[in-house]
């Protein structure tokens, strides 16, 4: 048999992969490290214009001014007193824990807990359910009782005036 070499394709020679010890820069790995190399002049520093800012065309000192003018007449609500204490007794009369009310109506303790503070923005799906676990009527936020004038605006000594109410 004639004597025939086989290519594997591997070259076992020593490679270098990375770094290179030789033509290697010395880093400054600190803010000490950095000033110190600006002291002896190796290393240059650029301040560049508008680095680290965000420069949008929109932002502007009138535009923020206003929105800090306009952000005063907006009011988050919060919950009323009557509806945390409500929900607070109710809890009570259970016998149940801010945490047990939670997994109930599927939230978290920290929700039923701003609740009952007053902290929390009202949500009606969550009073809702916390209406349906602990078997009490809760006072709504925002819907305020009728006022006698209100009522009595559209008729005149009781009776209503015109004929019936038209059908749509």
């Amino acid at each position: 048999m004639p004597n025939t070499t086989i290519q594997t394709g591997q070259d076992w020679g020593a490679v270098n992969v990375g770094r290179a010890s030789a033509n290697r820069v010395n880093v400054p790995k600190s803010a000490a490290g950095v000033s110190r190399m600006k002291a002896m002049g190796l290393v240059q520093t650029e301040r560049k214009y508008g680095a680290g800012e965000n420069a949008s065309a929109h932002s502007g000192a009138g535009v923020n001014a206003r929105k800090i003018e306009e952000s005063d007449d907006l009011k988050i609500n919060k919950v009323d007193k009557n509806l945390s204490k409500a929900i607070q007794q109710a809890r009570m009369a259970k016998k149940m824990t801010q945490k047990e009310l939670a997994t109930k109506i599927n939230e978290k303790p920290q929700v039923v807990g701003e609740y009952e503070n007053g902290k929390a923005v009202p949500n009606g799906q969550i009073i809702s359910r916390m209406e349906r676990i602990l078997g009490v009527k809760l006072p709504r936020p925002g819907k305020k009782p009728k006022s006698k004038e209100s009522a009595t605006a559209g008729t005149a000594g009781g009776k209503t005036r015109g004929g019936p109410a038209k059908r749509r």
